[in-house]
């Protein structure tokens, strides 16, 4: 009996917070001792706990260089340890709070990575799902951070990754815009298609993509009895890519197997 009322004396106790807490071992700990352990968890790859102390560090001593240094060390803990979306939030937080950084350029830089690894291998992937029902954010915000980056710090060293990154962007996200197209065209919607294809012409003149796109343009026009518009498509396509499989040597349109490539 008495073992019992000891048990529920015990239980009570913890249920109303009676007990101490476990001792927290960083009680006390200065913000240079808290940055240089945050730091060494970071190397080790022990991601979780180097978050906790750059945010304790922060919490703690919110004023002064180790707090503007841990704001930005966490972003990259947060993309190290596979949290793209927090390493997101943290980098515009750090943006805001500090435009003029010295390493700013670096917030807008992990930014870009961070949303680029939640879109990376788009392009590999094409075959393996549905692309009209991908939404390709992630690939556009990383983009538009890699092109602050580069229009703001044309001679940061991040710049050029960022510059190769956004030719990949840009390849992968037109050739996701063909891809839609070709969707839309399977299956009759042509004014989809052809917009999609213009989009591509509008916007992703360079990439390899729009090729294809002009040619999906051509033959929406044709099914929607819009001849004009099919000839101005074609003669983009022309003019553009004059070796290009898809004009087939029959780039009129008077016989339909010359766009019948599927």
């Amino acid at each position: 009996m008495k073992k019992i009322v000891a048990v529920m004396l015990l239980a009570l106790l913890t249920g109303c917070g009676l007990l101490p807490d476990k001792a927290d071992e960083t009680k006390g700990w200065s913000a240079s001792k808290l940055y240089s352990e945050a730091k060494a968890a970071l190397a080790d790859g022990n991601y979780e706990r180097s978050i906790q102390l750059f945010e304790k560090l922060e919490a703690r001593y919110p004023y002064g260089p180790y707090a503007q240094q841990a704001q930005l060390e966490v972003a990259y803990a947060y993309y190290k340890d596979n949290q793209p979306a927090a390493a997101i939030a943290a980098c515009d937080r750090f943006i805001k709070l500090h435009p003029n950084h010295p390493n700013v350029d670096y917030a807008y830089y992990l930014k870009g990575l961070a949303n680029f690894i939640e879109d990376q291998g788009l392009l590999s992937r094409l075959g393996d799902q549905d692309m009209s029902e991908r939404d390709p954010r992630a690939a556009r915000e990383a983009f538009e951070a890699f092109r602050d980056l580069v229009t703001r710090f044309p001679e940061s060293k991040y710049t050029p990754d960022a510059a190769a990154r956004m030719k990949y962007l840009v390849n992968a996200l037109a050739a996701h815009e063909v891809h839609v197209a070709r969707y839309y065209y399977k299956r009759g919607a042509y004014v989809a298609a052809a917009n999609r294809g213009k989009y591509v012409l509008e916007n992703y003149q360079q990439a390899p993509a729009l090729e294809e796109g002009l040619y999906l343009m051509a033959i929406s026009y044709q099914e929607l009895g819009l001849n004009d518009l099919r000839d101005d498509a074609l003669r983009v396509l022309r003019h553009n890519f004059p070796d290009s499989p898809y004009l087939g040597g029959k780039a009129k349109g008077q016989d339909k197997s010359w766009w019948k490539f599927w």
